[in-house]
């Protein structure tokens, strides 16, 4: 397997509250900085009392943060529904019955947070520090959050690390998932639809995982019952591995790798 090599975020935490405790504690925790100023293209800026990111050179484009608190996420959670939903029946999710599941590419966390949704327990694992800072703020501010706090205590729990190791992902799993999701980053075709604006940013810092087909490897030693590998629909299988079975919703597949028992 070859050795993954942590990016550079070149990011600092953008705040006048440099005696802000809980910002400097998100600094400690992801290797960033904290300090009032920043010529980096990607800056962290803490602003409305979230952690948000922006790219300099693309002010139009808005910030980027996580937020399982507002009001399309909370529609989202309480309409999401078993029967509509392809990775529910990718994951193995059934009436009486919710898998555990280890999100090891979490990013932004939104796939992870319509597993909870439906009641699943999902861990996040991100390795990208600047990615992970956004995500772990905003699991933060869900469990604080009057409404849906003790729920997000009960199906949300967070990792950061590097989910291609199978060695570190041996040593730092608390309990062996029933289920690993995998959604690396991929390229997008040249002539497909634009976009979204805020994900240009986010692909622009991240860039592609070019180390993917090494998830799928380590994915399957740590599973008990299944890997989920989320691909769109022109690409190729993961690692050149052929699936157990694929589902396919509008512009995406999922893979399913049943493990052996």
């Amino acid at each position: 397997m070859s050795e993954y090599k942590m990016p550079d975020p070149n990011t600092s935490i953008i705040s006048t509250e440099t005696n802000n405790l809980y910002i400097n504690a998100l600094a400690e925790r992801f290797s960033l900085s904290v300090n009032n100023h920043s010529n980096h293209e990607f800056q962290l800026i803490w602003q409305e009392g979230s952690l948000r990111l922006i790219q300099t050179s693309l002010p139009k484009q808005g910030a980027i943060w996580v937020d399982f608190t507002g009001a399309s996420a909370v529609y989202r959670r309480q309409q999401v529904s078993i029967k509509s939903e392809v990775i529910a029946r990718a994951v193995g999710i059934k009436a009486n019955y919710r898998p555990s599941v280890l999100d090891a590419t979490a990013g932004l966390g939104r796939d992870g947070f319509v597993l909870a949704s439906m009641g699943c327990q999902v861990c996040y694992l991100e390795r990208h520090p600047v990615v992970a800072a956004l995500l772990f703020d905003g699991i933060q501010r869900a469990l604080r959050d009057a409404e849906i706090g003790d729920w997000a205590k009960q199906h949300l729990d967070f990792m950061h690390g590097n989910s291609a190791d199978v060695g570190w992902l041996a040593a730092h799993i608390k309990h062996q998932p029933d289920v690993v999701y995998l959604d690396p980053m991929f390229p997008h075709k040249k002539k497909s639809a634009a976009v979204k604006k805020e994900m240009k940013s986010f692909q622009s810092l991240v860039g592609a995982d070019s180390d993917a087909d090494n998830l799928l490897p380590a994915a399957l030693t740590i599973a008990k019952q299944r890997v989920v590998v989320k691909r769109p629909d022109y690409a190729g299988f993961l690692n050149q591995q052929a699936p157990d079975v694929s589902l396919k919703s509008k512009k995406h597949r999922f893979d399913v790798y049943l493990i052996q028992n």
